[in-house]
């Protein structure tokens, strides 16, 4: 009986030795992982600071004489076509002018439709004279008079048509200057804002002085981001190349784009800090209510590479090496050769593979080669 009861307190007393050694060992280290797998992976490069939207025809526009505003055929908001009327000043006196100088161009041409009939007369007087001479039956003073009298009758004629066109001329003088009291829009657009009422006076803009425009006039059929980019980024950019153009306004909708334009300089406007800026048109809204103004980023594709075996490029540490857990449940350092990059994603061409686990909890305390370790 007191063997028995010696060899359970053994007994128990080993399971609480096991116990207690299980409790006390090393537990293997919880880290963050991923999965290397296959996908797209996006050489790409990015602006340097938040770039804005601005529409591809944007005009400031005022009348080129100051004057009372005497018609506003526009709210803000409007849509308009080309040449279509948006303001016009007092012109009466103008109109008056141009009715003058229609009636003027009237009557001159009439004037010379006169004077050009009796030209023709007297060619023909002159000719009928000359005949008449020939046959002797009239002195040669009056043939050569009759003949004088013709060609500056001829001449006339001329000068009076010379005059008509002047006097057409003048017509247009005085449309062209009524044209200055009449703002008309310059390409299809919207209204974006009026600086005015009826009735104010519209002064234009003096040289050196910023006064605002009475009509802003945008054309929202095309948009387009000007953004900076690094110098060190910029011989890689080229026109013609896609994009894509996010926006904090519309946090889960990506927009495709293509550069239009990159910058023949370089800015250098805070010393160490040089940039290129670059143009990129959205070539696809899709149903977004975008508008001039909102700030925007830009990546310009340079390579794609569709079935890559890909990896978070947060997980990559400096040279280029990777932290793997095995299958034996250990953390194993790894140096990869990369490929294609961009901040999301990194293409791996050697060093891992497919399905292979690796640690991104890099900066954990612990996280070192050889050490035992298990997911999360």
């Amino acid at each position: 009986m007191l063997n028995k009861k010696l060899l359970i307190g053994l007994l128990v007393l080993a399971g609480i030795g096991a116990a207690v050694a299980w409790w006390l060992q090393p537990r293997p280290l919880q880290v963050a992982v991923v999965v290397a797998d296959r996908g797209e992976v996006r050489a790409t490069v990015a602006n340097t600071r938040a770039g804005t939207v601005d529409a591809c025809r944007r005009a400031g526009l005022s009348p080129a004489l100051g004057g009372q505003m005497a018609k506003l055929n526009v709210t803000e908001g409007d849509a308009v076509t080309r040449d279509q009327v948006l303001v016009e000043l007092w012109n009466e006196d103008l109109k008056a002018e141009v009715l003058l100088a229609q009636r003027d161009a009237v009557a001159a041409r009439r004037r010379a439709d006169e004077v050009c009939v009796r030209a023709k007369v007297a060619d023909r007087e002159a000719r009928r004279l000359t005949n008449l001479r020939e046959r002797g039956l009239t002195s040669e003073e009056d043939a050569d008079l009759a003949s004088g009298d013709a060609e500056a009758k001829a001449a006339g004629c001329k000068a009076s048509r010379e005059s008509a066109k002047v006097s057409d001329a003048q017509v247009k003088v005085s449309v062209a200057r009524l044209e200055r009291t009449i703002l008309r829009a310059p390409f299809d657009g919207v209204v974006a804002e009026i600086n005015g009422e009826l009735g104010e006076y519209v002064t234009p803009s003096p040289v050196g002085v910023a006064t605002p425009p009475t009509i802003d006039l945008i054309d929202d059929a095309c948009l387009y981001i000007s953004a900076p980019i690094d110098e060190v980024d910029a011989p890689a950019v080229r026109k013609g190349q896609s994009a894509i153009v996010t926006m904090d306004a519309f946090a889960d909708q990506d927009f495709p784009g293509m550069v239009r334009r990159v910058a023949p300089y370089v800015l250098d406007q805070e010393k160490q800090a040089r940039t290129v800026e670059i143009e990129v048109e959205i070539t696809d809204r899709g149903d977004s209510n975008l508008l001039p103004g909102y700030s925007a980023d830009v990546e310009v594709l340079l390579n794609t590479s569709d079935n890559a075996l890909r990896i978070p490029t947060q997980v990559i540490m400096e040279g280029g090496r990777v932290i793997v857990l095995n299958d034996a449940g250990l953390l194993e350092e790894r140096k990869i050769t990369r490929g294609l990059a961009n901040w999301e994603f990194t293409e791996v061409l050697s060093g891992l593979s497919d399905g292979e686990t690796v640690v991104m909890s890099v900066d954990r305390e612990g996280v070192v080669d050889g050490a035992a370790a298990e997911p999360e």
